[in-house]
């Protein structure tokens, strides 16, 4: 099976760096697109792939083209972010994207999200082992550590959290360390995942 990655990205720069640390890969095969409108004109001729996507574009927005691909088997997108922007992770994840790649990208976390996204294309194994995983660990939580959770993924800040749960602000920063203790987890984009993974927020 042909590998194919598609780089759907307006800015010059990044498409140019992915083609370039892509390329490294022999197995694989680059497509860049400047706009989402391009890529979605070209569509309906396109091989399976994966697909590397910026949320912020002119014209249609990479939430327009995940719309467009979410139910279309052929593809396993991947949104790139700036950096901290757990509100548009949120809505990429809950409108279908595989994962999100904060920039500036990490190439190694890059590859490996890649590597996932064929792996679910192939086979959709490795997304049934994820999810697993992911439900095992959120499983882990009391009522109280997902409350906090959950607050924390929609934005909310430890006082925020506190107030609507009734609790001391300590006490939520105790919470907090102690699910991301269970989860394995050092960042909060990395709870995102494994929150979405197991179902935990459903898609709307």
């Amino acid at each position: 099976m042909t590998k194919t990655v598609y780089i759907v990205d307006d800015d010059d720069a990044v498409r140019a760096s992915l083609h370039s640390l892509l390329s490294l890969r022999s197995d694989l095969v680059i497509r860049a697109f400047r706009s989402g409108d391009i890529f979605l004109e070209s569509l309906p001729d396109l091989d399976p792939g994966v697909l590397l996507l910026d949320f912020h574009m002119p014209g249609s927005t990479g939430l327009d083209v995940l719309n467009a691909v979410t139910s279309d088997p052929r593809f396993v997108a991947i949104i790139l972010t700036g950096q901290g922007n757990v509100g548009l992770a949120v809505q990429a994840m809950k409108a279908g994207a595989l994962d999100f790649i904060e920039k500036p990208y990490e190439a190694e976390f890059l590859m490996t999200a890649i590597d996932l996204a064929f792996s679910r294309l192939e086979e959709g194994s490795e997304a049934a082992t994820r999810v697993n995983a992911a439900e095992s660990k959120i499983g882990k939580l009391s009522p109280r550590e997902k409350d906090v959770l959950k607050g924390l993924i929609e934005g909310r800040s430890n006082k925020i959290i506190a107030y609507e749960l009734d609790i001391s602000p300590r006490t939520v920063e105790i919470y907090r360390a102690n699910l991301m203790e269970k989860l394995e987890v050092r960042s909060l984009s990395e709870a995102l995942r494994i929150a979405f993974a197991a179902g935990m927020f459903p898609k709307s």
